[in-house]
């Protein structure tokens, strides 16, 4: 089984987008030394605690400073772009970078709808499966015929993954013959039914030849289970105040969780979370067991949001440990 990292750039209390940029540098440096597949990075807006929204930006910056991990989107939110423009994106990166760049497309704005109006959202969702197939033809051989081509991009074939959290997703997958990966790390309610949707409708295709799956969780691992469950406090912080419409920097961590936050707040929240495992090296070991067994996934995408950047290198080093 695989693994891989989604780092969505955190820019902690006290630090700022620049730091959180150097932070990322150093944990995919680590990641690449610790055997991961892939480094992926999220595009959100109107997030101070979110420093990725140039995304294509950020991948060419983490894929100049490593060598051999593939780098990519996990994802870009494609209904907020041109396809033509993302393919130019990824096209130029797979040519400075060669095979190394991987594309991961959300339908989901990342965004509230005050944010997406200023990005001049102006497509409806329901037309990303069009802009999907719209997109790949640009990656594809070039066609001298086409009226418009992405330069660069034609010919790159850039990898195209669909990213979700419901059926539709792995509908469109499984129809497109692409490779799925679910964000089970903050909505895990469809996880079971999208994997058996996906697997059973899946349909061979010029760029996969059999269903491939990712899952995500997350990790927040530590010499002590206590430490552990201490880092998981910054996402669960960080998390509630998502949820109650005032994002902000990733808190610092706190001993007790219920200190901060009401016991119906953090009950919403663990519930979304649950696909995670925090604490000692043996303890989050048999945790992922306990998550991924019942899917078999082919691979997992570990997911870290920890205030402290020593002790999230230190989290992803366990848990590359682990996979390993």
């Amino acid at each position: 089984m695989k693994y891989s990292v989604l780092d969505l750039a955190p820019v902690p209390e006290g630090g700022t987008p620049s730091d959180a940029f150097k932070a990322s540098v150093r944990l995919a440096k680590t990641a690449e030394a610790a055997g991961y597949t892939r480094y992926w990075l999220a595009e959100h807006h109107n997030m101070p605690g979110i420093a990725s929204a140039a995304t294509a930006v950020v991948i060419g910056h983490i894929a100049a400073a490593t060598s051999r991990i593939r780098v990519g989107s996990g994802g870009v939110m494609l209904p907020n772009h041109a396809p033509l423009v993302i393919a130019e994106q990824f096209g130029t990166l797979a040519t400075l970078y060669g095979d190394r760049i991987d594309l991961g497309l959300g339908r989901a704005p990342g965004t509230d709808m005050a944010t997406a109006r200023a990005l001049r959202r102006g497509k409806d969702a329901d037309h990303f499966p069009n802009d999907v197939v719209e997109l790949i033809g640009y990656l594809a051989d070039p066609d001298p015929a086409a009226p418009v081509r992405a330069v660069p991009g034609a010919g790159t074939k850039v990898p195209v993954w669909i990213l979700g959290s419901s059926l539709y997703g792995a509908q469109l997958a499984a129809h497109l013959g692409l490779p799925y990966a679910f964000a089970s790390h903050f909505a895990p309610d469809a996880l079971h039914e999208a994997a058996h949707v996906y697997r059973e409708m899946f349909k061979p295709s010029a760029h996969l030849g059999a269903p491939y799956f990712a899952m995500a969780i997350n990790v927040f691992a530590a010499d002590t289970d206590e430490e552990g469950a201490r880092l998981r406090t910054s996402t669960q912080q960080a998390f509630a105040n998502l949820r109650m419409g005032r994002p902000g920097l990733l808190p610092r961590p706190v001993e007790t969780i219920e200190d901060v936050l009401p016991p119906q707040v953090v009950a919403a929240v663990d519930n979304a979370l649950r696909f995670s495992a925090w604490g000692a090296k043996a303890t989050v070991k048999d945790k992922i067991a306990e998550l991924t067994e019942p899917l078999q996934p082919d691979e997992v995408i570990v997911n870290g949001n920890i205030w402290d950047p020593d002790a999230r290198v230190r989290s992803f080093e366990i848990a590359g440990e682990i996979f390993a």
